[in-house]
Order: C-alpha cells, then sequence, then structure tokens
C-alpha cells in the first residue's frame, strides 16, 4: 500500500462551555482552518448526572457554511427557523446547511436532562464556496440505522459512511461540495487504506485511542492530523481500539472572512449577515 504522509499534529486545546467539556484543534495556534474545513469542536465524552441543565446552545444564527454534527454518545435534540425538529441518538448524524440564513437550537431533550448519562458529539463546520454561500437553507438529520457501516479488514476497521463513496458504496447525505465524510472505529491489529483523491484537503482527526498509526507515524489521541498530498490514499494501522473523524474535500481557495456565526467572502458580506439578522430574515425558532 502506499500512503500520504504525517506533516504535523495540531492538539485539540479545552475550551469549555458552560458545563460542557469541549475541545477544539480548529482553528488553533498555527492552523487557521483546512480549507475547506473551518472548525471543529469535541464535546465531552463526560457523564452528565439527574437534573442536569442540558446542552447550551440556546437559539443562535449562521450564515454562508454547513454544520455536521456526530453523535457519538448521549442524544441531542434539534429546532431551526425552517420548521425543522427532530431528536438524534447515538450513533447519529445532523447535516445542516445554513446558507443564506439560519437560526437553530441544539439542545437536550428533556428525558436526558432528568435521568442525564454519557455525552460525547463532535461538530463540524465546513465551508461554502461563494456561489453557493447564499443557498436555501436545509437540514438532515439521520439515525445509525440509516448510516451504512462498511466492515473492513475482516470486521476489525468499521467505517460509518455519512457522505461520499468508500469501497463501492455511498453515504445517505447528498453534500453541495462533493465531501466524503465518516466516523471509523478500529481495533487492534487493523489495518486499513481509505480513499484520498490528490488534490483533494483530508481531514483526520483523532476522537481516542493512542495506538494509531499512518504510514508508521504513531498519531496522538485527540489532535487534527496535517497530511501531505503525495498519494491518494491514507494507511492506517492500529494495536488498539480508536476512534477517528475522516474526510475529504476539494479545497476553495477563496478569501475567508469571518465573524462569530457568520462566514463569508467579505466584510462587506459579513456586514449585511449581521444586517439581515438583526431584521428577523434568519426567521426564529418556534416556542424560543
Amino acid at each position: 500500500m502506499t500512503s500520504r504522509n504525517v506533516t504535523q499534529q495540531y492538539p485539540a486545546l479545552r475550551d469549555d462551555i458552560a458545563d460542557l467539556s469541549t475541545r477544539r484543534p480548529l482553528p488553533g495556534p498555527g492552523l487557521e482552518q483546512l480549507d475547506p474545513f473551518l472548525f471543529l469542536n469535541h464535546h465531552g465524552p463526560q457523564v452528565y448526572p439527574p437534573a442536569n441543565q442540558g446542552l447550551p446552545f440556546g437559539p443562535h444564527p449562521h450564515r454562508g457554511f454547513e454544520t455536521i454534527t456526530f453523535i457519538l454518545t448521549g442524544e441531542l435534540a434539534h429546532l431551526d427557523s425552517g420548521g425543522h425538529e427532530s431528536v438524534i441518538r447515538a450513533g447519529g448524524v445532523q447535516w445542516m446547511t445554513a446558507g443564506a440564513g439560519v437560526v437553530h437550537a441544539e439542545l437536550s431533550p428533556a428525558s436526558f436532562k432528568h435521568a442525564g448519562g454519557p455525552l460525547e458529539i463532535l461538530q463540524l463546520w465546513l465551508n461554502l464556496p461563494g456561489k453557493l454561500k447564499m443557498t436555501a437553507p436545509a437540514y438532515t438529520g439521520l439515525q445509525a440505522d440509516a448510516i451504512p457501516v462498511l466492515q473492513l479488514d475482516q470486521g476489525r476497521a468499521r467505517v460509518h459512511l455519512v457522505s461520499g463513496e468508500v469501497a463501492g458504496q455511498r453515504g445517505p447525505f447528498q453534500s453541495l461540495t462533493d465531501t466524503c465524510l465518516m466516523s471509523v472505529q478500529l481495533s487492534a491489529g487493523a489495518e486499513i487504506e481509505l480513499p484520498a483523491p490528490l488534490g483533494r484537503q483530508v481531514f483526520l482527526y483523532v476522537v481516542d485511542g493512542d495506538q494509531v498509526s499512518v504510514a508508521g507515524t504513531a498519531l496522538n489521541a485527540q489532535h487534527l492530523v496535517a497530511l501531505d498530498d503525495s498519494h491518494a490514499g491514507v494507511r492506517l494501522t492500529s494495536q488498539g481500539d480508536a476512534t477517528l473523524l475522516y474526510g475529504h474535500a476539494a479545497p476553495l481557495n477563496e478569501p475567508v472572512v469571518s465573524y462569530g456565526p457568520f462566514v463569508m467572502n467579505t466584510q462587506e458580506e459579513i456586514r449585511q449577515a449581521v444586517v439581515d439578522y438583526r431584521a428577523g430574515k434568519f426567521g426564529e425558532v418556534p416556542g424560543h
């Protein structure tokens, strides 16, 4: 097998939000973005006690990009100004296109706040090109049983395919930018090669597990791994259990101007986003 090589590893720095344990590898020191990947929050793992306040993400706006949320453990309630409402449980994924503008809330359902329990969530922000930034908002939430699991290397590797194609199978989410995304579970002795077409940006984050390597280079847990563009695959081996977030996408090579929850190409577009949001053009979350 041939493989891309590791060029650098970036740690996920602790940045708790209220009582929610949070680590963030992107953006971070020395890495502003990994075009077109903008942002990753790793919430948990932690255990919420009974009678907790739940997640702290009340109604807030977005414009100009997409959010993909992986619920590893626990559950997540979604509400947005487009009228979408769901509760996604462990193993499920939410894909929201903010596009021209949306207000959404990500909260814990009443049952979780009452009983508590384990929680671990990954949220990735994926940039949209200028020509798609004002596309209509959209939302899809799928439970674990709707996401195909590819058993590779005699079951020592399990690929939960969210979008794009691996080994002739396609994920259920249709990406506007042909982005491929998956979560990968490895056990001891696993050795697989994941696709990484030349010219595409690879996204590789080690959620947990400290016995994984790429092309012979050991990876650190809770680090974002930067790779070169030398080959059309990434060879992963593991001597123990590990969970990874993996994907690849075409770089946009466009200016990125951000202001909080808005990501556009120019300062003027940011100013317009603020004006439009304050004018109520993004709508409201029902009941909030």
